[in-house]
C-alpha cells in the first residue's frame, strides 16, 4: 500500500482544497492529512481560523479522499510523521516548492502540486471583507 501525506489548515474549505486532496490521493492508496491545530496556526503562523480544529477535522474526515486526519502541532514533526505513518509520498502545494526537499533524505518522494489558480482562503476572506 502506497501512503501519502499532506499538511494544511483547510479553513473555509473550498474546491481548491478538494482538488489538492483528490490529486494527493491519486498518488497513492492511503491519504493522511496533517491538520494544523488552532494553537499552531496562531502561535507559529499568526493565523486565526474561522472554524476550530475539531470542526475542520470533521469536514476533512467527511471527504472521500481522506483516510486519516492527524494534528499538525509544530514545523518539526514532519520527519517523525513520515516514519510513524510509513509515508511514501509527501505532497504540498507549489507555493512551498523546495521547502520540504529535505524529506527526500528519509526515502520519501516529495511532490509539489499546482494550486487551483482562481481560488484561495485568503481570496475568500478578502472578498468577504470587501463586501462588508
Amino acid at each position: 500500500m502506497k501512503r501519502v501525506i499532506t499538511y494544511g489548515t483547510f479553513d473555509l474549505l473550498h474546491y481548491g482544497h478538494i482538488n489538492i486532496l483528490r490529486r494527493a490521493k491519486e498518488l497513492g492508496d492511503y491519504l493522511v492529512v496533517a491538520l494544523s491545530t488552532d494553537e499552531f496556526n496562531w502561535n507559529m503562523k499568526q493565523k486565526k481560523c474561522y472554524f476550530s480544529y475539531e470542526q475542520r477535522k470533521q469536514l476533512l474526515e467527511a471527504i472521500r479522499y481522506v483516510d486519516l486526519v492527524i494534528p499538525e502541532e509544530n514545523w518539526e514533526q514532519k520527519v517523525n510523521d513520515v516514519k510513524l505513518y510509513q509515508i511514501d509520498t509527501f505532497v504540498m502545494g507549489d507555493d512551498w516548492v523546495g521547502k520540504f526537499d529535505f524529506l527526500k533524505d528519509e526515502g520519501v518522494d516529495v511532490v509539489y502540486l499546482p494550486r487551483t489558480p482562481e481560488i484561495s482562503t485568503t481570496q475568500i476572506k478578502n472578498d468577504l471583507n470587501k463586501n462588508n
